[in-house]
């Protein structure tokens, strides 16, 4: 009888490691679905309904992330950063901000707002202007705004100055930092070419269109210096004229206190909170317990509360808005469709704008029947060319079916955004929004130096003269680029020729203002490539003026989004409630969760997409600008 054939120590050791990765696998996910099926039932017999807003409550509006226009993340996701504390997903939508201080200004049993604003990240100033009137008119309906912070970036303070008093911690580590705005950028021509031997071949159509320097140059051409300085300049204007009117302070003396910063600080003796006090940028030096102090003794005090004060957070005070909705509510409606995001072709989730899914969402606005006009807001700083027309014929579409478009931008409709926007019924910007930057780019990187420095050859036969020589392991042939280049300037021509069609210009006049050339808003409407200033209610009364609806209360806003899923969207109201957070973060499982899902972005992105498309004979041009200024 044969003996078992032993095995040796290597595969045993092998097979041990295997056996152990196994065990921790099916532990990891037992664990998950145990720590799911508990928030699952604790929610089903231990929670409670949503306790009934008291009066003279306090909204507390403490905002954690950056203003977007729609969730890049699913509502899962998002409500399992936050029970875990973790820095992904942190999005606040912009539109519920806006929703819910514009009820706060009448609601009675809204006293006072709070503003916390040391975890809001930099957002663009078109949102921000948007909240900060808001804000403005919920103070000048008679009610409180108080703003506390550790410190104020620029960002930040425009919402602060809005507030009848202004807090600023006595120790701040930032004081409160007016500091202008900049555009900078790393250039990759030295590590791409002469480092690693890659090769970036460059074609486009525009003196001002700056968006793939970074990979052909070294530094900024002056006509990108030109163009930036430009429209950033008239941001900066806007932003010290907005916070000089909120404070009652003359704009050239806060444009004074950027400019000699060092100066201020080494006066103040290093002393920011001093210095931000003796400008008259703050009301006093508190701490943030002497403001929760404050609160409890103007309002209501509760000791059951954070802070020891009656209150109600923003995210608690939007459900029980929701909750006063009507269930069913047959009136026609203005349809929203969020276009936020780099576009690109095919399906993409929320936050990306996909040739395909964002046409389906303009589709669906089209074939509804109860749907009578469509606002278009947009937020995106461009990309494909072919995925933006896709989106705009079926704008061109929706007309053709006698149903309205007015175009909302946001903080950025540039280039490719500037494109599903063009042809609109109505365009609106704010005045601080970035667009325009009409022109057309495309790269073609060569890697043939790159494997040459590895002793790797590219060699071999084909059919014809131009077979495989889009190939990025060969030298350009000077036959592909004429053909690019041509592809380019064809690009160019109908990003123009359409635009001068919307718009009914001369293509003449619509070249002058083109050329590659970043706009503010304010600018753009000087220059006939916007029709009116305004936020998204503004564009959102015009479409339905168009449309004949009547007035306000005769028709309703609806958004036309993707479908949330029904598991995704069960498990994020339960880990909304108290029970499945403390579970969440009692346990170290949240953060388990939360690792499994991973967002990168190559730095490359351009270089890596053509990489990744290897051997495609396929010219892809891009209308994408880089333009959002820090």
């Amino acid at each position: 009888m044969n003996e078992p054939r032993r095995r040796g120590p290597i595969v045993r050791l092998a097979v041990g490691l295997w056996d152990a990765v196994n065990f921790s696998r099916r532990l990891v996910f037992n664990l998950l679905f145990l720590l799911v099926l508990a928030i699952v039932l604790v929610a089903m017999f231990g929670g409670g309904k949503l306790a009934p807003l008291e009066p003279r409550a306090t909204l507390v509006f403490a905002p954690e992330g950056r203003l977007v226009e729609q969730y890049s993340c699913d509502p899962f996701s998002r409500n399992l950063a936050r029970a875990t504390r973790s820095g992904d997903c942190r999005e606040v939508r912009l539109r519920d901000v806006l929703r819910a201080l514009d009820a706060a200004r009448t609601d009675k049993r809204i006293e006072r707002v709070a503003l916390y604003l040391d975890d809001l990240q930099p957002s663009g100033f078109a949102s921000l202007r948007e909240v900060a009137a808001k804000l403005a008119a919920v103070r000048a309906a008679g009610k409180q705004v108080i703003a506390y912070g550790d410190a104020y970036g620029q960002g930040q303070y425009l919402l602060a100055a809005q507030a009848s008093e202004i807090y600023l911690d006595p120790m701040s580590p930032g004081g409160v930092m007016l500091d202008g705005l900049a555009s900078y950028r790393q250039y990759y021509h030295e590590a791409l070419q002469d480092k690693l031997g890659v090769d970036m071949h460059l074609f486009k159509v525009g003196e001002y269109k700056s968006a793939a320097e970074p990979y052909i140059l070294d530094a900024a051409s002056p006509a990108s210096k030109e163009a930036d300085l430009f429209w950033m300049g008239d941001l900066w204007k806007r932003l010290l004229a907005d916070i000089g009117k909120a404070r009652g302070l003359d704009p050239t003396v806060l444009e004074g206190y950027a400019n000699t910063l060092p100066e201020q600080v080494a006066a103040a003796n290093g002393d920011l909170a001093q210095l931000a006090q003796r400008q008259k940028l703050v009301t006093a030096l508190k701490t943030r317990e002497e403001v929760a102090d404050l609160l409890a003794q103007r309002g209501v005090a509760d000791d059951n509360a954070d802070g020891g004060f009656r209150q109600v957070a923003l995210a608690t005070y939007l459900q029980h808005l929701d909750g006063t909705l009507p269930q069913a509510d047959t009136r026609p409606q203005v349809a929203v469709v969020v276009a936020e995001g780099e576009i690109a072709g095919g399906e993409l989730p929320p936050g990306k704008v996909g040739g395909e899914s964002t046409s389906a969402l303009l589709r669906e606005a089209r074939d509804d029947d109860d749907v009578k006009a469509v606002v278009l807001r947009v937020n995106s700083p461009g990309g494909e060319v072919f995925a933006s027309e896709q989106i705009r014929r079926e704008v061109e579409a929706l007309k053709a079916a006698g149903k309205p478009v007015v175009v909302s931008m946001g903080d950025v409709a540039a280039s490719g955004g500037y494109w599903i926007s063009m042809n609109a019924d109505r365009i609106y910007a704010d005045a601080s929004t970035i667009t325009g930057s009409i022109g057309i780019f495309g790269l073609f990187p060569t890697v043939d130096r790159t494997l040459g420095k590895l002793g790797v050859h590219t060699d071999g036969v084909a059919t014809a003269k131009y077979a495989g020589a889009f190939d990025i392991t060969r030298p350009l042939d000077p036959g592909v680029a004429t053909t690019v280049q041509a592809v380019i300037e064809k690009g160019y021509r109908d990003f123009t020729g359409k635009v001068a069609k919307a718009r009914g210009k001369p293509v003449e006049q619509i070249d002058a203002v083109a050329q590659g050339r970043v706009w503010s808003g304010a600018q753009a409407q000087q220059r006939g490539l916007v029709d009116a200033l305004g936020g998204l209610g503004e564009a959102v009364a015009d479409a339905a003026a168009h449309a004949k609806l009547g007035k306000p209360d005769r028709w309703q806003t609806v958004y036309v989004e993707e479908r949330t899923v029904p598991l995704s969207q069960m498990l994020s109201e339960l880990m909304q409630s108290r029970v499945g957070l403390g579970l969440l973060r009692g346990t170290g499982l949240g953060e388990l969760l939360l690792a499994t899902r991973a967002h990168e972005q190559a730095p490359l992105r351009f270089v890596q997409d053509a990489l990744d498309k290897r051997g495609q004979a396929r010219v892809k041009a891009l209308a994408y600008c880089f333009c959002e200024p820090m």
